[in-house]
This record gives C-alpha cells, structure tokens and sequence, in this order.
C-alpha cells in the first residue's frame, strides 16, 4: 500500500489489514559522474514498493535527505545535520503511530556512518517514549552487500561502485550516465579533513565498471526477500 497514491478511505481499510508501516530514508548525495544524486532514495523506496506487492505493508513516501558528510563538498550534495534527521524521523513515527501504525521498518538507503546512527538513536529514543511500539532500522547497502556476496565481484565495493550502479541499471536504466570509473577513496587514518574531494575526486567507492542490470535484478531481490523476513519477525516479536 504505497500511501502517496492512497485515498484517506483507502488508508483507514489498509489498516484492517495491517498495521505495519515502511519508511525509506534516502539522500540527495553525489554518486559518481554516472549516477543520479537521488540514487540512495531510489533503491530504498523500490524495495519498499515491492516488499508491499508480497505482504500487506503500507510504505510512505520517501525521505529524500541525508547526513553527507564525506561527500559535503562534492557537488550536488545536500545535507542536513544529524539533529535534523534525528527529529524528522521521530516527528514522522509519532504521527503514524498516532494514525495507528504499530511496527515500523526504517531502510534508509544511505549507508553513512553519522546518519545511520542518527537514525538508529531516533529509534531508541521512541522505544520508552512509546511502549506498545516495535521498531527496526536496517541499512539497504549493508543487506545488499551481505545477501550478494555470490555476486559482487568487487571487493570492498561500497559508493556508486559495482553493487549500486546494477540496482540502477535495473530500476532506472534511463538515469544512468556512462559507465564510471574505479576508484577508492584515500583518507588519511584518523584525520578529520576539511576538504574531503581532495582525498575522494570523482566521489566513487568500488567499481562501476563491473556493473550489470543483472546482478542488479538479482540483488534488489534479495533485499526485498530480507524486508519481507524482517517485516514478519518484527510483527511476532516479544520481549
């Protein structure tokens, strides 16, 4: 149940059948020369899609910002701080919960370090605020990378490298804009820069080159298989 479509009729019946909600949380963030800056947002919110072909599930509509931070001074990047991104998740839990929705899957397809904790306190921080409430928070790439071990031939493939670029050459061919280049980013170990690009130039983290729409085809499926799992152990879970 895709609720930017739905109807407020709709959306009250939906919730005779479940009361389970996804929330995609995405970026606008550089990924490459070759991919789209909304490239985060899109695989989330296409899992969620079509986990809810398999089960009942309602799924909101994205979230399309992050916290960026190794990648605030490519261009394109826009970024909101991790206070931002804490409150907005907890502002839009609160006011699902208030329209019924019990158990909430948090996928957000941004795998940065501060916005994946960000998140991941938000969801904390509700747990005593709102006792009759289950909640999980899951990063795409970290299921994707996991579940396509078979696949991905890249090691260490991470940012707009192999395992991204086959999940849009599967969902979104007509966004994709070459084919990139290899690269791995070369921080120095333990120290803060300012000027990030000068250690990351062309904003990618493995390798696109490898990429088919394929392994794309076959990862976004494992992920939605994953989801689909999570969704019902979260549903039967007791503590």
């Amino acid at each position: 149940m895709i609720i930017e479509t739905m109807t407020m009729v709709e959306f009250e019946e939906g919730l005779k059948r479940t009361q389970t909600v996804f929330i995609p949380f995405g970026s606008v963030e550089e990924h490459g020369s070759h991919l789209p800056l909304s490239t985060d947002t899109i695989q989330a919110y296409e899992v969620g899609k079509k986990a809810a072909q398999q089960i009942p599930l309602f799924v909101v509509p994205p979230i399309h910002y992050g916290s960026c931070r190794s990648t605030s001074c490519h261009p394109g990047t826009i970024s909101i701080t991790t206070a931002t991104l804490k409150a907005l998740m907890k502002d839009i839990v609160r006011s699902l919960y208030a329209q019924g929705m019990r158990n909430i899957v948090v996928l957000t397809g941004h795998a940065g370090g501060s916005h994946r904790m960000a998140l991941q306190d938000a969801g904390e921080e509700l747990l005593p605020e709102i006792p009759d409430i289950r909640i999980a928070v899951v990063t795409e790439y970290e299921l994707a990378s996991r579940e396509g071990k078979g696949i991905i031939e890249t090691e260490g493939d991470a940012h707009a490298g192999e395992i991204e670029t086959s999940r849009i050459m599967h969902t979104h061919p007509h966004l994709v804009k070459g084919a990139g280049e290899r690269e791995f980013p070369s921080f120095p170990t333990g120290i803060l820069v300012r000027n990030k690009r000068k250690f990351w130039p062309n904003g990618v983290w493995g390798d696109p080159t490898k990429a088919t729409a394929e392994k794309g085809k076959c990862l976004e499926e494992l992920v939605v298989k994953k989801i689909v799992e999570l969704v019902t152990a979260l549903e039967q879970f007791q503590e």
